[in-house]
């Protein structure tokens, strides 16, 4: 049992996407749904899609919207977005990507450049929803 000073959070299971470490895929609390951050991993054949950074943004929401769905949730429930990406350079690419998913009031959104990501993927996406 929490104590009181502790923020009331459950770890959402989902039915696609599984932690692979540990850590939980998704966490509700205080009215907000904290997804964690998702790679291109295709979770049936256990291994990074092939096809680079295209391919890895399209399976990293297809994984997320997963998540979302097991959570009674969808892409318009989304607030907070952040991208991590291997090279910068993929930005204009990502960023039509990521249009296709949110069409209408899209979230506020970082990107950060960084050195790695886990499996050496070029890629990872972590959103925020508001649940409804």
């Amino acid at each position: 049992m929490p104590s009181p000073k502790e923020p009331k959070k459950e770890a959402v299971q989902t039915s696609v996407v599984q932690p692979l470490g540990p850590y939980s895929v998704a966490v509700r609390s205080g009215g907000f749904v904290f997804l964690a951050g998702q790679v291109g991993w295709d979770y049936e054949s256990q291994r990074l899609v092939d096809g680079g950074v295209e391919a890895e943004a399209h399976q990293a929401l297809g994984n997320v919207g997963s998540v979302l769905e097991d959570c009674g949730l969808g892409f318009g429930d989304v607030v907070r977005g952040v991208v991590y990406l291997t090279d910068l350079a993929d930005w204009p690419k990502l960023n039509e990507i990521w249009g296709s998913c949110f069409t209408h009031l899209p979230p506020a959104r970082s990107a950060v450049g960084v050195a790695g990501l886990p499996a050496g993927a070029c890629v990872e996406i972590e959103v925020t929803a508001a649940e409804r």
